[in-house]
């Protein structure tokens, strides 16, 4: 397992994070507690330390068993949770993103967790209606506090982020040092914008649901799918996964690069992401799932490879992205001199 830093800040995670959403039975499906042990001893015998977890999880019953599980080595693990969501009991202050919602979520993680602070506390998703100020200035009282360490942002528009960390900036506040996303060869959305903010902004990329609710496992396209192996509820993931044509060849030419180099389809979905700067957050019902996923860091995947997994997953960035890079423009832009200008950073943001 390697390591890296996560953002700007100094903080060191594995290059793999493992999600924990499947801790825990609650929601009718998942892993039972000895189960979850088992996956958690795995990861962390593969010398992984970064973990991620939310407060609504198994209606907390995902954080009560890390809270467990964490307690003899908890400052060698990078422990992840998130507060917004609320658990549907119609109390208007027991979700969103405003001080009252954070405030109360962090102490309850805090007292399922087991533990005195929270090394990364993610925005699960932007409300639309709490203001930038509020949501960085809680956020930084709860640093402050030694409650919290550090901060990231998950499911929200780069506008947002972009807003938020620039207003931080100003402001001397803490910043999020961390997006979370849904990222995979299905899903590329992420490129339009996101990824070029995080990468002006120097925010570390995790994604989840990188093997694209199991379609990328190849169980569905080689004939293996037994109703057996699935590592989250089918019917709630229904709608995130189209199974099109698109989704279908690229989940094959997933099933062809893995058959060739002798590693199993999630393992090589999961390294093209590696491949990307992205950690992955590798999430599993069962041991046999996270360890199969874990030997993702062990392949190499070809330029070559690499380079036929990015044109048949990619996808039209549209305006302004497309705009940007006709001739007519960059003519006028570089005055017909781009091809002669070093150009390392215009690549690093557009590509």
């Amino acid at each position: 397992m390697q390591y890296k830093l996560l953002g700007k800040s100094g903080l060191r995670v594995s290059q793999l994070c493992l999600g924990t959403m499947t801790f825990g039975e609650d929601w009718g499906w998942g892993a039972s507690y000895e189960e979850s042990k088992k996956i958690y001893d795995t990861f962390r015998e593969a010398e992984g330390n970064f973990i991620d977890t939310a407060n609504i999880y198994t209606n907390g019953t995902s954080e009560q068993f890390l809270g467990e599980f964490i307690a003899s080595e908890r400052d060698a693990v990078v422990l992840a949770t998130k507060y917004t969501n609320g658990l549907g009991d119609g109390n208007p202050n027991g979700s969103g993103n405003q001080r009252k919602s954070m405030v109360q979520s962090v102490e309850g993680s805090l007292k399922r967790l087991n533990t005195d602070y929270i090394d990364l506390l993610w925005l699960h998703t932007w409300d639309f209606m709490t203001p930038p100020e509020e949501v960085m200035r809680a956020f930084d009282d709860l640093v402050r506090a030694g409650k919290v360490l550090y901060i990231g942002i998950s499911d929200a528009p780069a506008w947002v982020v972009a807003q938020c960390n620039t207003l931080a900036e100003l402001r001397g506040w803490t910043h999020f040092i961390g997006l979370q996303i849904e990222y995979s060869l299905i899903q590329r959305a992420p490129e339009r914008e996101l990824l070029p903010m995080a990468r002006t902004f120097d925010i570390g990329v995790t994604a989840w649901s990188p093997l694209a609710s199991g379609w990328l496992t190849g169980k569905y396209t080689n004939g293996k799918d037994d109703g057996n192996d699935k590592r989250l509820d089918n019917e709630m993931m229904e709608g995130f996964v189209d199974k099109s044509d698109r989704n279908t060849a690229i989940a094959k030419e997933v099933d062809k690069i893995a058959s060739s180099t002798g590693h199993s389809s999630s393992q090589v979905a999961l390294a093209w992401l590696l491949s990307k700067n992205v950690i992955p957050i590798v999430g599993a019902r069962k041991v046999a799932h996270v360890e199969d996923n874990l030997k993702c860091i062990d392949v190499k995947l070809s330029p070559e490879q690499i380079k036929q997994l990015d044109e048949i997953s990619q996808i039209e960035l549209g305006f302004p992205h497309d705009f940007f890079k006709a001739d007519m423009v960059r003519n006028f832009v570089y005055n017909s001199a781009f091809d002669r200008i070093i150009n390392h950073r215009y690549s690093q943001l557009t590509e």
